[in-house]
């Protein structure tokens, strides 16, 4: 066995855990002898001396039967040893012994967990809820997603693994997690709609949708069509239908997508997003003021909208004005960071406004986010799925 390893689990719980001195009902003698005992374990412990270290805790335990802290490091020791059973029988008499040991109860709940013991998961959901550090409260909550993932109950995970991404963000097994579970209730409830609801609207919607991340944007016009014929009123269709149309391109898409932005205000009223799209088409045919009239209209909208943002920032310097330009595409930049085409038109933006060190940056940014992004399109392609190119990812001007 490592010494680290059992060294820090014992720090771990001993350091923070055990801060409070022993009961005033022992006597200053018995007390004395306690502590001397604890230092000799901790001596023994740091020289990797386990066998030293758990004669000196049980003996600490034999002048005091509740002492929690002996209780809690032979308990450590066992986990270490990959002795659940002692370990978990151990940290219970601690928790007794002291319920207010939350990092005690996080180990109790991994061992009870790893042992098929039904009372893993009280342990773990408490301990989850009352523990402040990042590190250890990943781990609770991983356990605790393992144990509601093998019970087969993926709504109890959710919340927990979406605590977790909240908490760790940047955790390739957080990550992981996550993407495994949504992409499991994605699939329930795909299925539940095919069984419940296979000639309605919004299976019709879905089709679509799956067919545009497949980039058959014909096929997916078709079924948004489809699916207005069985409701015209049905929320999102509209401005998805209008979307798909520009994306399709054709001599008549202007004209067909303004329609159905029309229909989409008629029955949804306006949104960030639709201002978005007229501004985009406003570009296309070169009317800059339109354009940043209608950017500009669903900035108030959706102040917080990244597309928008990049969408006036565009705007911005077409009409010569970098300076005010600049302050839409920083926006831009914090709102989606990975987003490589605020990144490049940033860098332009300083580029014009003499800012050499933050244009390059920005440039720099800009290669390593098209780099990262590329690297993910080869990790899809493995994986035998089809990806859309992310706008300026493929090597040309955004």
């Amino acid at each position: 066995m490592k010494r680290s390893f059992i060294f820090l689990v014992a720090l771990w719980l001993s350091t923070a855990a055990f801060s409070q001195q022993p009961s005033e009902a022992r006597s200053e003698p018995k007390s004395g002898g306690i502590k001397a005992r604890l230092a000799s374990a901790e001596a023994a412990l740091s020289r990797n001396d386990q066998d030293a270290a758990a004669r000196e805790f049980r003996a600490v335990l034999r002048l005091d039967p509740e002492n929690a802290e002996a209780r809690a490091d032979l308990g450590v020791m066992a986990f270490a040893r990959g002795d659940l059973t002692s370990a978990s029988a151990d940290l219970a008499l601690a928790l007794r012994s002291r319920p207010s040991l939350t990092k005690v109860e996080a180990l109790l709940g991994i061992c009870q967990r790893r042992l098929g013991d039904g009372a893993a998961e009280s342990h773990l959901r408490k301990a989850f809820a009352q523990l402040q550090e990042p590190k250890l409260r990943v781990q609770v909550g991983m356990e605790l997603v393992g144990l509601y993932y093998g019970q087969g109950n993926r709504d109890r995970a959710l919340p927990v693994v979406e605590k977790l991404v909240e908490i760790n963000p940047d955790n390739p097994d957080v990550l992981y997690t996550a993407q495994r579970l949504y992409n499991e209730l994605a699939d329930d409830t795909l299925n539940k709609l095919a069984i419940l609801a296979p000639n309605s609207a919004r299976m019709q919607q879905t089709i679509a949708e799956r067919l545009i991340n497949a980039g058959d944007l014909p096929s997916a016009i078709v079924h948004y069509r489809k699916a207005l014929e069985l409701d015209s009123r049905l929320p999102g269709v509209h401005y998805e239908l209008a979307e798909a149309i520009l994306e399709s391109g054709g001599s008549n898409a202007h004209l067909a997508a303004q329609q159905e932005i029309d229909q989409a205000r008629k029955t949804e009223g306006d949104s960030g997003k639709l201002e978005c799209l007229l501004g985009s088409m406003a570009l296309d045919e070169g009317d800059l003021a339109q354009a940043d009239d209608h950017y500009s209209k669903a900035l108030k909208l959706n102040p917080s909208d990244p597309e928008a943002q990049l969408g006036r920032g565009r705007v911005l310097i077409m009409m010569n004005k970098p300076e005010e330009a600049r302050r839409y595409l920083e926006q831009a930049v914090e709102s989606d960071p990975l987003n490589v085409t605020a990144h490049y038109r940033l860098a332009s933006a300083d580029k014009r406004l003499g800012l050499a060190e933050e244009a390059k940056k920005q440039a720099r940014l800009t290669e390593e986010i098209r780099r990262a992004k590329l690297n993910v399109q080869h990790l899809y392609q493995e994986m035998h799925k089809e990806t859309r190119p992310e706008e300026g990812a493929t090597g040309e001007e955004p």
